[in-house]
């Protein structure tokens, strides 16, 4: 089931109702059941997983906490990650990791064909089995577990973050699942808002810049420098606006129903150096692998060369988290590799006037820019190709990029717009709340503003009333 479909829009409003009018103690209940309606709609069969992981977490979370040989817990800390990764390397990196041992094997005179495997990839199962992890480790290092596995497979199953994050911890969750709570108008007026907002970057921008997008990577011999060069720009707009829109629409669904999640983006293309684009960009991951990654390797307590070490094992582990391709790790790896150069040789402390602060934003939008080619090429070929074309080929808006994009000028008028207003949103957002400032706003404003914005999504919605999320197959 997508946010973005008929059958969410009468979902959401029944759940919305019910759980609103049965007691606390049925809640829980509720939103589990609705959770596993909610998943099964893609793929029944694959619930199985889900409840593997919910179980197997749930019972050694469980026998941790109850023991005290620190070496049995050791153990069946690691029997939960061996089973928890396993499922989450079957289904998603079986196929990459047999394909590369055999082009390892082939270049080394042993010839032998691959082994693959016709299986789809379980949407939402690297988000939730991180989850899961997280919970577990968090027993591990002292935590207390849940008691009640009802309770607990509702805290992993939540659906409005279950399959593209936010990837939320145990303390933010879990108790509000668990507290009695009773319904607040702005609460709930807060979170239409929001989902509104993520819809307008879903289908306003993310869905119409995704058109040219694939065009332009399906077609790559046919593009000039400049139609790739803006095919780069619309993804990064697009991934950007894909998956903050959803996690808009996640945590504004979840504040209907009373609870909140935490932020997943904070203006990431605003950011003055990559380390703080990593401190807006899909916060919930970036601060997963701090916590669970990065520092258990040393973090920053360790020599120079040690910290760059952790750097960018952690940013190789993230880019193949997001995908089962050699491009997804370059890409991680790219990131890492900037961070440490850019913690060897600029000074983070030193304050930078207004022109220098421009010119470093630009810079890391153009970096950002440049690693997404990475990120969205199917192949490392493909990736050089698009690079070397821009630098060699870098003329004028071929015909590729009217008749086939069909990028028309009044097209180009309405993206811009868009994306101006995105832009503009994001600026805003650094120093207020834009929903609650606009909220504060006269009745006429306000209003002109919300009916701009339901007009934006319901002109763009595409006829089938659907459009994947590009984070979903992650």
């Amino acid at each position: 089931m997508l946010f973005n479909s008929i059958a969410f829009a009468i979902f959401l409003p029944v759940v919305f109702a019910i759980y609103w009018l049965v007691p606390h103690k049925f809640r829980w209940p509720l939103l589990l059941i609705a959770s596993y309606y909610f998943y099964m709609s893609w793929n029944p069969k694959y619930v199985v997983l889900i409840l593997i992981t919910t179980i197997t977490s749930f019972f050694s979370a469980k026998l941790i906490a109850r023991q005290q040989n620190i070496i049995i817990k050791k153990i069946i800390l690691i029997f939960t990650c061996v089973i928890c990764l396993g499922v989450l390397l079957f289904f998603k990196y079986f196929n990459f990791i047999s394909e590369s041992v055999v082009t390892l094997l082939n270049a080394i005179s042993l010839p032998i064909s691959p082994i693959t495997l016709n299986i789809l990839l379980p949407v939402g199962i690297s988000f939730y089995t991180f989850q899961t992890l997280s919970y577990v480790i968090d027993v591990y290092r002292g935590g207390e577990p849940e008691n009640n596995l009802g309770v607990y497979a509702t805290f992993i199953s939540f659906f409005p973050q279950l399959v593209a994050g936010p990837i939320e911890r145990t303390g933010n969750l879990l108790p509000q699942i668990k507290s009695e709570k009773s319904f607040n108008y702005d609460t709930a007026s807060y979170g239409l808002k929001l989902m509104a907002w993520g819809f307008f970057k879903k289908l306003a921008i993310a869905d119409v810049t995704a058109k040219y997008v694939d065009a332009a990577y399906n077609s790559l011999l046919t593009c000039t420098g400049f139609d790739l060069l803006i095919a780069i720009f619309f993804f990064t707009i697009q991934i950007y606006c894909d998956f903050s829109g959803y996690s808009d629409i996640a945590i504004g669904t979840a504040k209907l129903l009373g609870i909140n999640l935490m932020t997943n983006f904070k203006s990431p293309y605003l950011s003055k150096s990559i380390k703080e684009f990593w401190s807006r960009w899909h916060i919930s991951l970036s601060t997963w692998f701090r916590d669970y990654v990065y520092i258990p390797l040393g973090g920053n307590r360790c020599s120079k060369i040690k910290r760059d070490r952790n750097l960018i094992i952690t940013f190789l582990i993230s880019g193949l988290w997001h995908g089962a391709n050699w491009t997804f790790v370059i890409w991680g790896g790219i990131h890492g590799i900037a961070q440490v150069l850019e913690n060897r040789f600029v000074c983070a402390n030193k304050k930078f006037s207004k022109p220098v602060n421009i010119i470093k934003l630009l810079t890391v939008f153009a970096f950002c820019n440049l690693a997404w080619v990475f990120f969205r090429a199917q192949t490392l070929n493909d990736a050089i190709f698009v690079i070397e074309t821009i630098i060699m080929d870098l003329k004028t808006p071929s015909l590729f990029l009217y008749n086939t994009l069909g990028l028309e000028k009044i097209n180009l008028v309405f993206i811009l717009f868009s994306i101006l207003v995105l832009f503009i949103y994001d600026y805003l957002s650094l120093s207020r709340d834009v929903i609650k400032w606009i909220s504060s706003k006269g009745i006429v404003l306000r209003w002109i503003i919300y009916l701009m914005l339901i007009w934006s999504i319901l002109f763009y919605m595409p006829p089938s009333g659907t459009s994947e999320f590009v984070y979903f197959q992650f």
